[in-house]
């Protein structure tokens, strides 16, 4: 028997073959394909912009049973792609799921550039990015944000920051995906699914998830106007994971913890615009980037890299002084680099909460830093020896707003009116759809029992523009009205910034703003249409077939533009059919099929998705 799982059922909204329609802009489910994007369905990203050099990335969906394909790709100063400044051609295949990453260089610092990718006959969108400046450098602003959960809601935030057009960049602290099955950790929206449905273990299904996140319309046109900066969080790969593990991995029904790990940091760099810090240790994600004379940004993990497994609150191991949620290594590296550093401000892009957060006088959360206090306070006694100032830290994880100052110890008494006894700042973005936390008491019991904590929204979802200068870091709050619907409203909540030198916190209640103009907005179709009407009016898309190698039981994700019968038939080297599924007459939309292999021999076969008009191919193997 086949299983079949259809996501989202859709009323198309435009004719076939209109090389301007723009379906997305009305699709309430935000899973809608629009036909002149074959085969980038996935739109196109940029990241890790340095001055002279950014990623680029796109995926490409082959309607035929290849393996390989060619990829042009150019770089231009224009949207019409006309004064091109760079361009190239590479390969990608099935190996690396049929995403491209090209590290475009020769560029000039502090430039907005648009870049594109053709393959198959086909343009793909046309992307912004910009590299960073060098030198004298006055002021930067970066959108922050993490924790988007698809099930609880759909990404109006994304959407909003596309709109503002006044940053260059968007850092992302992780819980870019997660990894639940469905309904298991979900808000129950109708259309917010997760695909595959299962929880993901193996290489394929952290793979479809990131190809579903990918689909998200809003998630698509973020990428598309911002390069992005990123590092991961427990969720790329199982909640409260550490260097050994994971709370929600079981090694007896879901393999070694090593092995998941491995299939979803592959998947994480796939599907991705990052650039690999080291080749040699694939699991190392931290990494510098410099902003001129005004910034020097580290994304460090606190995560998986080299964190200690969690203990809990009341147990001795708690102020081991062995214990560490960096690892030497990292340690060394980030400690080596602040007192190295000529920048003026120093940004530690990280992943859970640094500051001390406690109730009645006890720490509440052993996966903050609060669950390795004796590394946090060697941190901070290293940063003053060291005369590092002017540490903001940008974090996410709490789902939640918080504005914090950074208590140094108990020996130099920190003075909540004045900040004295503050070795730095913390900005902490609240989640684009996660759910806000649960604490008694709300946020006037925090902040009365934690003096230090100078602003918290436990519920609202959004992000947050930090706005930095030389003369002060500034985080402006922005909340979106729901998360339940596809809504375009969004209110301004609260600001908090640092002065130079200060290294506390002082409250406003007027946001930042850009300075000079903004460079134009890429178009929302690809600019040249290389493909016929014709080519344009085809019934569906292949996304492809996973795993490939498969054991026994093949999921094929596909997408219907229009109602028709479909069948699923697998061909032998020798031309026979071999296996046939008929799945029968379906509606419009997104569907996954699985088809089971188990009573095929070990070989190479096609996989053919039949509609009533045309036909797609895949190459599988059967291990």
């Amino acid at each position: 028997m086949h299983n079949i799982k259809h996501l989202l059922s859709v009323m198309m909204l435009f004719l076939v073959g209109s090389a301007t329609s723009q379906t997305w802009l009305n699709d309430q489910g935000r899973t809608d394909l629009d036909p002149v994007l074959k085969p980038f369905y996935h739109g196109v990203a940029s990241g890790d912009p340095l001055a002279t050099q950014v990623i680029i990335w796109t995926r490409v969906t082959p309607d035929s049973a290849v393996t390989t394909v060619n990829v042009d790709w150019r770089v231009a100063m224009d949207t019409n792609m006309t004064n091109i400044v760079t361009s190239g051609s590479t390969t990608t295949s099935d190996t690396v799921d049929f995403t491209v990453k090209v590290d475009v260089t020769g560029l000039s610092a502090d430039t907005w550039y648009y870049y594109e990718f053709s393959a198959l006959g086909s343009n793909s969108l046309i992307g912004r990015m910009k590299t960073s400046p060098t030198g004298d450098n006055s002021h930067v602003r970066f959108a922050v944000v993490s924790c988007s959960s698809y099930e609880h809601g759909y990404f109006n935030a994304y959407a909003r920051i596309s709109a503002r057009n006044d940053v260059e960049a968007v850092l992302h602290l992780g819980d870019y995906i997660y990894e639940y099955q469905a309904g298991e950790y979900s808000g129950n929206i109708t259309g917010r699914d997760y695909e595959p449905t299962n929880e993901i273990v193996s290489l394929a299904d952290y793979r479809m998830r990131m190809s579903h996140y990918h689909l998200d319309h809003d998630m698509r046109l973020i990428h598309q106007r911002y390069p992005f900066i990123n590092v991961w969080d427990d969720h790329e790969t199982a909640n409260n994971s550490w260097t050994g593990g994971a709370e929600n991995h079981s090694p007896g029904t879901e393999g070694t913890w090593a092995d998941r790990k491995s299939a979803a940091i592959q998947a994480y760099f796939e599907w991705l615009p990052i650039r690999v810090p080291d080749y040699s240790d694939l699991e190392r994600i931290y990494r510098k980037f410099s902003y001129g004379n005004l910034i020097d940004l580290y994304m460090i993990d606190t995560r998986i890299h080299g964190r200690d497994e969690q203990v809990g609150l009341t147990s001795p191991s708690l102020q081991d002084s062995s214990r560490s949620i960096l690892g030497q290594p990292q340690y060394d590296w980030l400690v080596g680099k602040l007192d190295s550093s000529t920048a003026q401000w120093q940004i530690l892009g990280q992943q859970v909460v640094m500051t001390p957060l406690e109730l009645f006088g006890n720490p509440i959360n052993a996966d903050q830093w609060d669950g390795y206090p004796i590394e946090r306070q060697v941190f901070w006694n290293d940063l003053k020896s060291k005369n590092v100032d002017n540490v903001v830290v940008l974090t996410g994880d709490i789902h939640s707003s918080w504005a914090n100052d950074l208590p140094f110890d108990s020996a130099t008494p920190y003075d909540p009116g004045t900040g004295d006894g503050s070795v730095g700042v913390e900005f902490v973005t609240t989640s684009i759809t996660t759910p806000g936390i649960s604490i008694p008491g709300g946020a006037a019991l925090i902040m009365a029992s934690n003096q230090h904590v100078k602003y918290v929204d436990l519920d609202q979802k959004g992000y947050y523009v930090l706005d930095i200068t030389k003369t002060k870091t500034q985080a402006d709050w922005y909340y979106v009205s729901t998360i339940t619907s596809v809504d375009t409203n969004e209110a301004y909540g609260e600001s908090w910034y640092t002065n130079d030198l200060d290294g506390f916190l002082t409250g406003t209640s007027t946001p930042t703003a850009a300075t000079g103009s903004s460079a134009t907005l890429p178009p929302l179709t690809p600019h040249e249409l290389l493909i016929s009407v014709d080519e344009l009016q085809q019934s569906a898309v292949l996304f492809g077939a996973y795993p490939n190698p498969v054991d026994n039981l093949l999921l094929a994700k596909f997408y219907l533009y229009e109602a028709s019968p479909v069948t699923i038939k697998v061909i032998d080297i020798l031309g026979k059919e071999v296996a046939t599924e008929v799945l029968g007459n379906l509606t419009a939309g997104l569907f996954y099929a699985d088809i089971d292999l188990s009573a095929l021999a070990a070989g190479s076969y096609i996989m053919v998705l039949e509609t009533d008009r045309e036909s797609f191919k895949r190459k599988i193997v059967k291990n």
